[in-house]
């Protein structure tokens, strides 16, 4: 039953619900971790359950329809857990398959795109404006259409970065190939004269030092994460879902691939340990057929 961990208290000056269901998220791999970082630092009363499709990683070169599959199988796997919420934390999964989810599925769902892309907005002081992301982020359009939706007279320039969150979820972040590959995804937007520039995958804010020197320091970062985990209150704010902020969350790990290098690699993201991470087998995945 969707409803079976909720409880309702009332608080001393007559109060509000209390909700202690927790909060699912999935990403394709462990780029996923800095929006859950931020939301621990913003929601530390919330409990969540953190997914990475490691097995089936990257997203980035897959097809809009196979991504549509894959987030699918994921949310209903979540939605099984009773989540209340379900975080999108995959601009790839987000812009191919968002609002089909959201017909679909019965779960409030956040994506990773649309806080971004109205941070950026607030921001850009001349209205050009830039985007790095995967291949299947820039080909979907989304962050163009997200931003346009907002103010149509930016101007929105989208560098593909086809190898960056490969390298980052391999725990690469000092070698020389990532500081030339950033350097040569860079490059572009600061002919263009962008003054601010989208962190579209959620693998990059962990890259984000060497991003800011390859733009330079007048170019202004937005950090999807940071957008994500607030828009994240306003829907635990919004709909009365919150959990007693008098508590201390847990985390419950996920992946679909080997467990150690998610761990190992996650610990030194999240700076703390990922002990006991659970495997969740693709065939179980896979015999989630869409509705």
């Amino acid at each position: 039953m969707r409803s079976s961990r909720r409880r309702s208290l009332t608080s001393a000056d007559g109060g509000a619900s209390v909700d202690s269901r927790p909060i699912g998220m999935f990403d394709s791999g462990i780029g996923g971790l800095t929006v859950l970082h931020e939301c621990l630092l913003a929601h530390p009363h919330e409990d969540f359950i953190y997914l990475g499709d490691t097995g089936r990683f990257p997203y980035g070169p897959r097809s809009i329809d196979e991504l549509k599959v894959y987030a699918y199988q994921i949310a209903s796997h979540l939605a099984g857990k009773d989540i209340k919420l379900l975080v999108v934390a995959c601009n790839s999964a987000t812009a191919a398959a968002l609002p089909w989810l959201q017909e679909h599925m019965e779960t409030a769902i956040i994506g990773a795109v649309h806080p971004g892309a109205e941070a950026a907005v607030q921001t850009t002081r001349s209205r050009r404006l830039g985007v790095m992301a995967t291949v299947a982020t820039v080909a979907s359009g989304s962050y163009t259409r997200a931003v346009h939706s907002l103010d149509a007279g930016i101007r929105v320039f989208c560098q593909p970065c086809p190898d960056l969150a490969t390298m980052i979820q391999n725990g690469d972040v000092f070698s020389r190939e990532v500081v030339d590959a950033v350097s040569s995804y860079a490059e572009p937007l600061r002919q263009a004269g962008v003054d601010t520039v989208i962190l579209g995958s959620t693998h990059y804010p962990l890259a984000a030092p060497m991003i800011q020197r390859a733009l330079g320091k007048e170019v202004a970062l937005v950090n999807s994460a940071e957008e994500i985990a607030r828009e994240v209150g306003e829907v635990l704010e919004r709909k009365d879902i919150g959990n007693d902020r008098g508590r201390r969350g847990d985390i419950a790990f996920f992946c679909t691939g080997d467990v150690e290098p998610f761990a190992e690699v996650g610990a030194r993201f999240l700076q703390m340990p990922l002990d006991d991470v659970g495997k969740v087998e693709l065939s179980e995945l896979e015999r989630i057929v869409l509705a």
